[in-house]
């Protein structure tokens, strides 16, 4: 009886221990998984701040060069917002990527994604610092500027790095947040790289005007940089915490045999085309705002783009609030579809023919709630659709899709502005905006019919996040 009794509270005592042991891990573990998002989205910021930088520069880029500007075209900055998909697009790099991320980890990839967006930056920056605007290529490209071409070059290595970057931390977070508060770290992931945008459209003019046009790309470079040293940082913690990380939902091992069932994936498709056509309104619109602001509203070309920064700084306050909100309410399709239905309004709106400045800023700010609805749910609902041993690949499919558009929208809208480009150097957007509103309207076509698939499938886009 005695040693009975002594071997019970032996026991007792080590499953008093044990319990203790894993109370501490799990408290470790979401102490470290916060400090996870924030270095992981400061890193994914600056890859932002630099996507957007030279989008406010675009009126000083097409100024004479007599008067200090480059030179530029529509079409040329159109080849040039376009390119940054380049390679993805047409060398399957982003897909390769995927594998890549799939096969080695968020760390090796990472480190890669950061590496080319440095490298592409500094190549952007030489070209616009370095390169004469007057040298015409007499390649293939005839007709179009030299500096253009290198520009174009370093942007496109930049995106291979960039997107690559944007799945790699999208599977950072699904590996520390899974069965928690996943929409929310996205939502707040995305905030971040929203302030990259604002503060790149906000105030990169401004620094150009101040300076030298490429100064701008060269705080670009710098940032990059800071970001490079965080994920370093990132690597270290990742390391240190494997074995808590495995135990709360380390990935399963990779095999090509299974992107079948990704492939074959209805809902997969549709949330891919729902991205593709989401994005390829919102940012080639972006990228050309700064200058409707100018031409059309009357704005002037040093605060011109804190206009359009109105947008991502919306976002910033709302996209995690939406987060937290999916987290514990669901309804993820049918946010989808109120947010591609609020997109098309207001895009809509802009291509009317009123100048008034007030109209251009309150569309702004209902632009923002769309630009924090939709991505607050989307890239949340992935793993809930694609099963998590594919993810990389899945999203690297997904950015694919999403160049494409993000090509060829841009480079089709520097041509029609080019077209309904007045002699004396005016531009009418109104063909312009009425294309982005097709895509608005396609958009909501897939949006709803994800809402149905869903409700045939169970994929859960209309279940809470959090466990």
């Amino acid at each position: 009886m005695l040693l009975r009794s002594v071997n019970n509270t032996v026991i007792i005592y080590l499953e008093f221990i044990m319990k203790e042991r894993i109370a501490n891990s799990i408290s470790q573990y979401a102490y470290v998984r916060w400090i996870v998002l924030a270095i992981v989205s400061v890193t994914m910021m600056t890859g932002y701040i630099v996507a957007k930088q030279v989008s406010p520069l675009e009126f000083l880029l097409e100024s004479p060069i007599s008067s200090g500007g480059m030179g530029w075209t529509s079409g040329e900055f159109g080849l040039f917002a376009g390119s940054r998909g380049f390679f993805n697009v047409f060398f399957l790099m982003l897909f390769f990527g995927g594998i890549i991320l799939d096969k080695t980890g968020v760390k090796i990839a990472g480190i890669l994604s950061c590496i080319l967006m440095l490298v592409g930056t500094v190549v952007d920056y030489y070209s616009i610092a370095f390169v004469s605007p007057s040298i015409i290529s007499s390649s293939l490209f005839a007709g179009t500027k030299m500096q253009v071409l290198i520009s174009s070059l370093g942007f496109a290595i930049f995106g291979i790095g960039y997107e690559l970057c944007g799945i790699t931390v999208s599977k950072v977070i699904v590996k520390w947040f899974t069965g928690k508060e996943m929409a929310l770290a996205m939502g707040i992931q995305v905030a971040l790289a929203r302030l990259g945008t604002a503060l790149a459209l906000g105030y990169s003019a401004r620094i150009a005007i101040s300076t030298t046009i490429s100064t701008p790309i060269l705080v670009g470079v710098f940032a990059l940089g800071v970001g490079f040293i965080g994920y370093l940082a990132y690597c270290m913690i990742d390391t240190n915490n494997d074995n808590n990380t495995d135990k709360l939902g380390e990935d399963d091992k990779f095999h090509f045999a299974d992107l079948k069932l990704t492939l074959t994936n209805k809902g997969f498709w549709l949330i891919t085309f729902l991205c593709m056509l989401y994005y390829s309104s919102l940012y080639p619109f972006l990228d050309f705002a700064t200058k409707l602001m100018i031409t059309k509203y009357s704005v002037d070309v040093s605060v011109a783009g804190m206009i359009p920064a109105i947008l991502p700084f919306t976002s910033i306050i709302l996209t995690p609030l939406f987060g937290a909100m999916y987290d514990r309410i669901g309804r993820g399709a049918t946010i989808m579809i109120i947010g591609t239905v609020m997109l098309t309004i207001v895009l809509m709106i802009f291509s009317l023919p009123s100048g008034a400045s007030m109209v251009a800023i309150v569309s702004m700010l209902v632009l923002g709630i769309a630009f924090s609805l939709l991505p607050s749910v989307l890239w949340p609902a992935v793993p809930k659709i694609v099963p998590v041993k594919q993810l990389g690949t899945a999203y690297s499919i997904i950015y694919y899709i999403q160049n494409i558009g993000l090509i060829l929208v841009p480079a089709m809208i520097g041509k029609i502005i080019e077209f309904n480009t007045a002699a004396d150097g005016t531009p009418n957007y109104t063909q312009a905006m009425y294309v982005f509103t097709i895509i608005g309207i396609a958009a909501i076509g897939v949006a709803v019919a994800l809402y149905f698939a869903d409700k045939k499938q169970n994929y859960g886009l209309e279940i809470p996040n959090s466990k």
